[in-house]
């Protein structure tokens, strides 16, 4: 079946493409032990622009995307976040992104594979149609089964099921490495059992919590953290101005703190974020991709003694003094996954929530005419929003504008 769709290739000049090209349905599977399904035929409605687009795209100027396109392909349909309909169930879904022969395919080990739709192995959301194993359209919440119309605003949410998913899967994390980390200097601080050692531990670790970077990563993780520790201490460190938007909203919807960093060196940064807390931060979670955030957790000793670092930036090196950090008994982890578990309750959360107010919409005709000017001087300029997405299909939303 052919369709039309944006695609990226191997290509100097032009690695990401629109036009007709020949749709693929290979056997895949959920996880491993079960059973190879051929796709089901489903049709993007709405999709959302990820960092991880632009990267793949550079990745095909530069000629290095043999490993991401499907077998016997030489192209990759991107796109990973948004809403398809489904037309064998007459429903609305959110696309699984990550399946194959894996138990967890989000945390596959080295005898394990995957496949990833839009990113890895698998053709993605920007097409008019495609095919995705069945078991991996996941539901909406019962409250919105039977529609066939999609509101905007509830689209604009949902397109941030992956990465929400992963915020929830980064604070399960925190929490198991809190509890293992301090349960037994709690235990004997407060003369208690293991298991309420552990449970004290889990709040004592976000009681200082620095995010370091206003994008949605760390809005999320903010987020995460503020809907199951009350009494937390957020703060907001980076570049944006306090007028900004994304200040606004870290500020009125998950009740954080903020610090503009702007013109601040590592150490007058450590020290304000010291300043603000009485103490040093319990919790240092990286978000802004800038080395600058280990340098004021390390270095500067924003990060106090038995503190986490959650290293969530992709692309920066994480580098520390062994001498102090070994004495301060620290802990770095990093992981960027999640399961379906963490989807599913990331799709609940998202659709009563106000992360819509984030979103901004290009049109999609200005997106297909050139999506490589879309991309670099729009979607991901320096002016552009902190998220940007599109009307795929017109036909199944509740008009295009709200």
């Amino acid at each position: 079946m052919k369709t039309n769709a944006t695609y990226f290739v191997n290509d100097r000049e032009r690695p990401l493409r629109y036009g007709e090209i020949n749709l693929i349905n290979p056997k895949r599977q959920r996880l491993r032990g079960e059973e190879m399904k051929e796709g089901v035929e489903a049709i993007p409605v709405f999709c959302g622009f990820c960092g991880t687009d632009f990267a793949l795209m550079k990745m095909g100027a530069n000629g290095e995307l043999d490993n991401k396109f499907p077998t016997g392909e030489t192209r990759l349909i991107n796109g990973h976040e948004g809403v398809v309909w489904y037309p064998a169930e007459n429903r609305f879904a959110i696309v699984l992104i990550r399946g194959g022969d894996s138990f967890d395919p989000t945390r596959f080990t080295e005898d394990e594979d995957y496949f990833e739709y839009g990113c890895d192995r698998a053709d993605g959301l920007f097409a008019d149609r495609n095919y995705f194993n069945p078991d991996m359209l996941l539901h909406l919440p019962a409250e919105y089964e039977g529609m066939t119309k999609l509101p905007v605003s509830l689209a604009k949410r949902l397109v941030f099921s992956d990465p929400y998913a992963c915020a929830i899967f980064q604070h399960e994390r925190m929490c198991d490495i809190g509890a293992a980390q301090n349960f037994r200097v709690v235990m004997a601080r407060e003369k208690c059992t293991p298991d309420k050692a552990m449970e004290i531990a889990v709040e004592e670790t976000f009681k200082n919590t620095v995010i370091y970077g206003l994008g949605t990563t760390g809005l999320f993780i903010g987020d995460q953290i503020r809907r199951n520790h009350p009494e937390a201490n957020i703060l907001f460190v980076a570049r944006s101005g306090e007028e900004s938007t994304k200040v606004q909203f870290a500020r009125k919807h998950i009740r954080a703190d903020y610090l503009c960093a702007s013109g601040l060196d590592d150490k007058a940064a450590a020290e304000k974020i010291k300043a603000h807390f009485g103490a040093s931060a319990t919790m240092f979670v990286g978000t802004s991709g800038a080395a600058v955030e280990h340098r004021v957790a390390f270095e500067h000793g924003a990060l106090g003694c038995n503190g986490i670092y959650d290293s969530f930036s992709l692309g920066p090196q994480v580098t520390f003094d062994t001498m102090p950090f070994g004495f301060k008994n620290q802990v770095i982890f990093s992981s960027i996954n999640f399961t379906q578990k963490h989807m599913e309750e990331a799709i609940a959360i998202l659709a009563n929530s106000h992360f819509d107010e984030l979103v901004e919409l290009i049109d999609k005709d200005t997106f297909i005419a050139d999506p490589m000017d879309a991309y670099n001087n729009h979607i991901y300029s320096k002016a552009a929003p902190l998220k940007t997405a599109v009307i795929w299909n017109a036909k199944y939303m509740d008009g295009e504008k709200e």
